[in-house]
């Protein structure tokens, strides 16, 4: 087992086997047989091309086999930044076939963020597309493999300058390897078959390690409680690479099932309107911002939606209304809520739960064997109906984050649940209610902000004294950044300025505060701490006393 990974206990383990949750294959194992079952299926349709079951199995094949050949070895770790594009498909299985570990990185990353996940899983190759708007990757990661010793492998999707290799090249160039070199290539299925990535509260990524045992087992047990059959068309223009989009039941659910993915790159609600009605598209994978973005398009009457069954909405918690009104606009449809996490447990609502329990749960996690417990700050079990921190294990829940043995022991209790910074209840149907969080985390339109992590890079303007980042709410978004900031005397700081401050520290922009209160002091707890809960009621009366 790849040192860093925290394993299942021996005997928890064999229960999974036992009762079949795992297989004990590789996900390059598992999907050999799909693409051999529906090889002549249309698998993917990316900007009009479409590519089958067996077409995709040859590509990554041939991809495969040149990675070997330019040095990727089983178990490397390879950051992936690539958007929602065929290529993106291709390089993951082909990465599977060779026992590399894709770690699950986002086209909006920048410096900041990819350097840190090299540095914590010691990657050896980067891939990423030429430019995306007027950002070029090339000089970015170049930099990071300066700074990293393990980073030797610099793969661009596009044209290819100085040092890099052209991913077009190695999925189009007849390989040297014969076929039977990849069969020669043994992969433990306990070890990671992808690194998903923690929004957590500190300022450090931390790396989710999910095997190919448990992450096979979760897209093929979510997809039938999504309804997903051989004849379901799923629209995607969610982040590929993100847990939800990827594999609950994502594109390993509905390959797993003979499905057809339609991939985008944009979320304009004419261009998915389009898409929905050119390709009969069934199933549609959104966060609540985006849905409530497409039943306020004007557009939305001008095409034929009525071959959508499921929007399946996660991320962040769904109120009522949207669901609702979007029932009215496309009666076909289910609006589908679920509650889920990287690290593992998946909640969803049943499609034939009653309607009252869809409107007001977030569903009830999928598998018998997920074990969920609900704690008040002591740790003990709270009683029925009333809210505690979600604490959960399960077959594909993690028992631990790679290579940070610590913060492990804070994370995880000593039987292997994981403490999620969570609220929950118990609603009497036996579904589950979300209600907040404990952790300090900020979720804009589900991209989950680390606070401390913006905090940390805000408190380095020469300005800024002291600084609490909290939530404001926002109709579209959900959350959005507020930056409260205590200046030093005789300093002044406007939200532009800040911005381009934190812009020059290269982070995401999604991590951008949208919104700057100056404040003389910070209201504190009954503990001398920080106030953040009065702060984000400050924040939130200024916003409705402007909104009349």
């Amino acid at each position: 087992m790849l040192q860093g990974v925290v394993p299942f206990p021996p005997e928890y383990a064999a229960m999974c086997r036992e009762k079949g949750y795992w297989q004990d294959q590789s996900l390059a194992q598992e999907f050999d047989a799909v693409f051999k079952q529906h090889r002549r299926r249309v698998a993917i349709i990316d900007r009009g091309h479409q590519y089958t079951y067996g077409e995709i199995d040859e590509i990554s094949d041939n991809l495969a086999l040149n990675l070997l050949e330019l040095g990727l070895k089983p178990l490397d770790p390879v950051v992936l930044q690539l958007p929602n594009v065929v290529e993106f498909v291709f390089l993951y299985f082909a990465l599977q076939k060779i026992g590399a570990i894709p770690i699950a990185a986002l086209s909006t990353h920048r410096h900041t963020e990819v350097s840190q996940f090299v540095a914590i899983s010691k990657a050896t190759a980067c891939v990423y597309p030429e430019s995306q708007g007027d950002f070029a990757f090339g000089p970015m990661v170049k930099r990071v493999a300066d700074e990293s010793p393990t980073l030797k492998f610099r793969i661009v999707l596009g044209k290819s300058g100085g040092g890099e290799h052209s991913l077009m090249d190695l999925i189009a160039n007849p390989p040297i390897l014969p076929r039977s070199q990849l069969d020669k290539i043994k992969i433990d299925p306990t070890d990671p078959a992808i690194f998903q990535l923690s929004g957590g509260t500190t300022g450090v990524p931390k790396l989710i390690p999910r095997t190919h045992n448990d992450y096979a087992y979760n897209s093929k047990t979510a997809a039938p409680v999504c309804g997903v059959t051989g004849e379901s068309v799923l629209l995607l223009v969610l982040p590929i690479a993100h847990n939800l989009p990827l594999a609950c039941p994502g594109i390993q659910g509905y390959f797993f099932n003979g499905g057809k993915v339609v991939l985008s790159t944009s979320t304009k609600p004419e261009d998915m309107f389009a898409l929905i009605q050119q390709y009969r598209v069934t199933h549609l994978k959104v966060v609540p911002a985006l849905l409530i973005r497409l039943i306020n398009s004007p557009a939305i009457g001008d095409f034929d939606l009525s071959s959508l069954k499921v929007i399946q909405s996660g991320g962040q918690r769904m109120q009522p209304e949207v669901r609702l009104r979007t029932k009215q606009l496309i009666p076909s449809v289910t609006v589908q809520e679920n509650f889920g996490m990287s690290e593992g447990m998946l909640f969803f609502v049943a499609l034939d739960d009653p309607e009252d329990v869809r409107l007001e749960t977030c569903g009830r996690p999928i598998c018998p064997d997920d074990e969920v417990l609900l704690l008040d700050e002591e740790g003990r079990e709270v009683p029925k109906g009333e809210t505690g921190e979600l604490t959960c294990r399960g077959p594909y829940t993690l028992r631990g984050y790679f290579g940070v043995s610590e913060y492990n022991a804070r994370q995880f209790t000593p039987d292997g649940f994981y403490r999620t910074g969570d609220l929950m209840r118990l609603h009497p149907s036996g579904n589950y209610v979300v209600e907040g969080r404990k952790k300090d985390l900020i979720n804009r339109g589900g991209e989950k902000i680390s606070a401390e992590e913006i905090e940390n890079l805000i408190l380095m303007h020469p300005s800024v004294q002291n600084v609490a980042c909290v939530a404001m709410p926002d109709p579209n978004m959900g959350e959005k950044t507020c930056a409260c900031v205590i200046l030093r005397t005789g300093q002044q700081l406007a939200l532009k300025e800040l911005t381009e401050f934190l812009i020059g520290r290269e982070i995401a922009k999604f991590k951008l505060p949208e919104r700057l209160e100056l404040l003389n002091e910070f209201p504190v707890s009954t503990f001398g701490k920080v106030s953040k809960k009065a702060l984000v009621e400050m924040v939130t009366g200024k916003l409705a006393a402007e909104a009349k």
